[in-house]
């Protein structure tokens, strides 16, 4: 698990970099995009427990028992939150890059200086 929470760990660090270092905005959708799913993915790697079994209750989990033999299922319910939300805010941010480019016909971000505060 130690190596999936370091991806996790280096996606998050990859779309930071994208997001300061790139000009293009759909470069810097995309590096949001990036630390998004490292997110995703270090949450689920927190909530997995090795030896553990899905929770769903059957025949092959003791009800007895089911406390001690089955993962909280509590970290994969907020990661597919997490995921319908990340979706729904990039496919925002992209309509709103759509829309600049219309505007200046440029997609650097330079080019848009007038939005600046």
């Amino acid at each position: 698990m130690q190596l999936i929470t370091g991806l996790g760990f280096v996606l998050i660090i990859i779309g930071i970099w994208g997001m300061l270092t790139r000009k293009n905005m759909v470069k810097i959708v995309l590096g949001f995009s990036l630390v998004d799913t490292g997110i995703h993915i270090i949450m689920v790697s927190i909530g997995y427990i090795k030896g553990k079994t899905a929770p769903i209750l059957n025949e092959a989990v003791n009800k007895a028992k089911a406390l001690q033999e089955v993962v909280d299922p509590v970290p994969s319910v907020l990661v597919l939150t997490a995921i319908v939300i990340g979706l729904a805010v990039t496919a925002l941010m992209l309509v709103y890059v759509v829309r600049l480019h219309k505007e200046k016909n440029s997609m650097q971000i330079d080019d848009h200086g007038e939005l600046e505060w």
